[in-house]
This record gives structure tokens, C-alpha cells and sequence, in this order.
């Protein structure tokens, strides 16, 4: 097979993998989505020849940092609008969440966005990606062991921040409030 036809079976093959992926890490910017998919598949063509024959967890890493690329556009243009003068709160417009805003499990995704972005990286590719620890090396660009170390150390911090989340059980009023009785003698 040429390059081009294997860039092709990847593209068919995991665009939607990778759509996903992007989506789920632009969490609500939609717009931005095809844009930073269509740049991962640039970024693959261009680099055709080293596409490896497993290609998603490649094409991970190739979407991480394009992703990394729009994050940081995006807060270049916000600090631009921001000097502009023309963001919702020099407005005096605040939008408030409803309580229909809480989402099951969203105290998980608080707990998760606590996290540095390299934990939460690798606790999302073993999770929402489904990943084995060799896949996630090759998605982050380091060994498997140091994948490996990285992903048990992430899990322990998640861990400590639900812990640290959950609310303080009632301390359990004691009966022996009273004062001790006394022993006549005799």
C-alpha cells in the first residue's frame, strides 16, 4: 500500500475516533471542533509516511497538540476582546447557570478539572479513549513504563481530589453526655 492509500484507511477509519476525541476536550466550542480536526488530518497527510500501522493512538498525540495550538489561540483572542472592551461582563451581561446545569456525574469532572492537564490527559485517553497503556505512550510521547507511572499517579491525585470533594460526615452526637454517676459507698 502507498502512503496515500494508508493515510486514506486512517482517515476513514478513525475521523470520527478523533472527532470525538477533540470534541470531548473543546467541552462546548463547537465551532472549533472541525477546525482542529481538519488540522490533525493535515498535520497527518503531511506526515504520511510516518504514520504508524496502529494510527489512532498517533493521530491522539497529533490531536493533542493541535489542540494545545487552539487553546492557546483562543485565549489570545479572548485576551484581545478582553483589551477591546468588548466581553459580556463590561457589558454588565452575567449569565448565571440554572440548577438544571448540574449534570450526573459532574462532580467527577470537577474533580478531574482540578487536575493539571497532563493528569487529566492521561486519565482521559485510558477513559473516554479506552486505551491500553501502550497506546497511551505512544499518544504522549514517552514509554510505556513512564505511561504507565504517569496514569497511576494521576489515578491517586483524582482519588484525593473526590476525597477532598465529599461532604464532612455529621460527627455522631455521643449519649454519654451526661456526667458520670456516682458510687455511693457502703
Amino acid at each position: 500500500m502507498s502512503n496515500d492509500e494508508i493515510f486514506a484507511a486512517a482517515y476513514r477509519e478513525h475521523y470520527w475516533a478523533v472527532s470525538r476525541y477533540v470534541a470531548r476536550r473543546l467541552d462546548g466550542r463547537a465551532g472549533d471542533v472541525e477546525e482542529v480536526v481538519a488540522e490533525v488530518f493535515t498535520v497527518a497527510w503531511r506526515r504520511r509516511a510516518d504514520l504508524p500501522a496502529a494510527a489512532l493512538p498517533w493521530l491522539y498525540g497529533v490531536a493533542r497538540n493541535c489542540l494545545a495550538n487552539a487553546v492557546r489561540g483562543h485565549g489570545r483572542r479572548r485576551r484581545l476582546v478582553d483589551r477591546l472592551g468588548n466581553d459580556h461582563t463590561a457589558h454588565g451581561r452575567h449569565i448565571a447557570a440554572g440548577p438544571e446545569a448540574d449534570t450526573p456525574g459532574g462532580w467527577v469532572h470537577e474533580a478531574l478539572a482540578r487536575l493539571s492537564a497532563a493528569d487529566q490527559e492521561v486519565l482521559r485517553l485510558t477513559a473516554w479513549e479506552q486505551l491500553g497503556i501502550d497506546e497511551v505512550a505512544v499518544a504522549l510521547g514517552c514509554g510505556s513504563r513512564a505511561a504507565s507511572m504517569r496514569l497511576h499517579r494521576a489515578r491517586s491525585r483524582l482519588r484525593a481530589e473526590i476525597d477532598r470533594m465529599r461532604p464532612e460526615a455529621p460527627i455522631a452526637e455521643h449519649s454519654c453526655m451526661t456526667a458520670p454517676k456516682e458510687h455511693g459507698h457502703g
